[in-house]
């Protein structure tokens, strides 16, 4: 299968040109920064898609900070760019910013993440639909376990963001309905391996050592790999002792499935600009206007599902 931007220093400093196609449109991209593989991997395919399409891509790394992804819109809106892309760190506070956009008379795209800001303020949001993602995840563990007790732990998202929020909720429509499971510890990870790793030692800590854990839930594959390296520390065999099911499908958790350390894994697609650009050049063409929320796949991925030959297929993308 084939998977193929001045208002402050600091957004001066975080933002660069990165296709050098003087003639093409160019669009302003603010990126969260590069928590997790995922991230990474969207970035270099933002990148290669611009290239591709003749685009001049200006980019901005705000480093997880959301007054970051805000000086750098202003510093595009200044420049006068096309189009904007923005992956939006957190769901709140977005709708000054996006009305100065709109009032420039330049289009926003949302990448995989949304605001909670009128949807008139931007073009359209390209997207999984994340708690659909939760309820894949969710379901799979509900088969999995069938009637026996299932302690679960989660490691949640960034707070405040709308992955961590959705991918939640939908996890826990897909158990509520199941007495046998329940999610006895919750704590943020920030999508992040470190803090994954951290969190997870101190979930092992609080219940009997790992023991008294049957499944983890992660609201990244990032968090899940960090967990995995916890796990083994504590002396238990994460994927036999402990069920782990996470979201993404980043190449690390696909290696950790055919070593039989990871169960299942909820695919996020990171060629998020090829849609938006899509959507873009129709705009721009006639002014055609696309559906508010381009949904991508979510797929299901299981240790049956040839997982070596998943990691292969990835492993090339800039993760």
């Amino acid at each position: 299968m084939t998977r193929k931007t001045l208002f402050t220093t600091v957004a001066a400093m975080a933002i660069s040109a990165t296709a050098a196609l003087a003639d093409g449109e160019t669009v302003g991209f603010s990126q969260i920064g590069s928590e997790s593989g995922w991230r990474a991997a969207e970035t270099t395919l933002t990148k290669s898609q611009a290239e591709e399409r003749g685009y001049q891509l200006q980019f901005s790394d705000a480093q997880q900070k959301q007054e970051n992804q805000i000086a750098a819109l202003r510093s595009f809106i200044a420049q006068g760019v096309d189009a904007i892309l923005l992956a939006p760190v957190v769901a709140t506070g977005w709708d000054s910013v996006l009305q100065e956009a709109k009032e420039a008379e330049i289009p926003v795209v949302l990448l995989d993440r949304q605001v909670d800001s009128s949807d008139d303020l931007y073009l359209t949001a390209v997207g999984s639909n994340l708690v659909h993602e939760g309820e894949v995840a969710g379901g799979w563990l509900v088969n999995e376990v069938g009637d026996r007790e299932c302690r679960i732990v989660e490691l949640q998202g960034t707070t405040g963001s709308s992955p961590a929020i959705d991918r939640k909720t939908g996890f826990e429509n897909a158990i509520k309905d199941h007495a046998n499971l329940s999610i006895v510890r919750s704590q943020t990870g920030d999508f992040t391996r470190a803090l994954g790793k951290e969190v997870m030692e101190s979930f092992l800590q609080a219940e009997n050592g790992g023991k008294d854990i049957c499944a983890l839930y992660a609201h990244n594959d990032d968090m899940a790999v960090g967990a995995i390296q916890a796990i083994k520390e504590a002396g238990l065999a994460p994927g036999k002792d402990i069920l782990i099911v996470s979201i993404d499908g980043v190449p690390d958790i696909f290696q950790a499935m055919a070593a039989g350390e990871a169960n299942a894994t909820v695919e996020l697609t990171p060629n998020m600009a090829g849609p938006a650009f899509d959507a873009l050049k129709a705009y721009w063409a006639d002014g055609t206007e696309p559906a508010k929320f381009i949904q991508t796949e979510s797929k299901l991925f299981t240790q049956s599902d040839d997982p070596a030959g998943e990691y292969e297929a990835r492993k090339g993308l800039g993760y």
